[in-house]
């Protein structure tokens, strides 16, 4: 599905990372939920829902509040990361830190950025 959506559609913003669903940079929204799709064959998405960076409107709780926090780095895999944030919040409006953990886990922030991002992430859940 990576690579449909990327060069068959255009849509750049999703990223390849490690290609064995490890890292997260490949994450968008199937039908809502978080899905790493670097292995996700296109054609078992048939019928469904899918959204990438690009579909999230510019003012997205999740993408202010990452600007607000100068959450990225490098931003390699800030799409990813805001495409699991949003998934996260959209199923725990509050989150604990423990649901954080959990809903983040599996994307991976090469530069270390785990603090901003958390930090984020409760900008985003206040909606501030």
């Amino acid at each position: 599905l990576l690579w449909v959506v990327r060069e068959r559609l255009g849509l750049t913003g999703t990223k390849f990372g490690c290609g064995v669903e490890e890292c997260g940079a490949c994450t968008m929204h199937i039908d809502g939920e978080a899905t790493k799709t670097c292995q996700l064959p296109a054609g078992s998405v048939q019928g469904k829902r899918i959204t990438t960076i690009e579909g999230l409107p510019a003012d997205h709780p999740v993408k202010l509040a990452w600007i607000a926090e100068e959450v990225p780095q490098c931003g390699y895999c800030q799409p990813g990361m805001i495409m699991a944030a949003s998934s996260l919040l959209a199923a725990h409006p509050q989150p604990t830190p423990a649901q954080v953990d959990q809903g983040m886990d599996g994307n991976i922030c090469r530069c270390g950025a785990y603090p901003r991002i958390r930090k984020a992430i409760r900008r985003a859940a206040e909606g501030s």
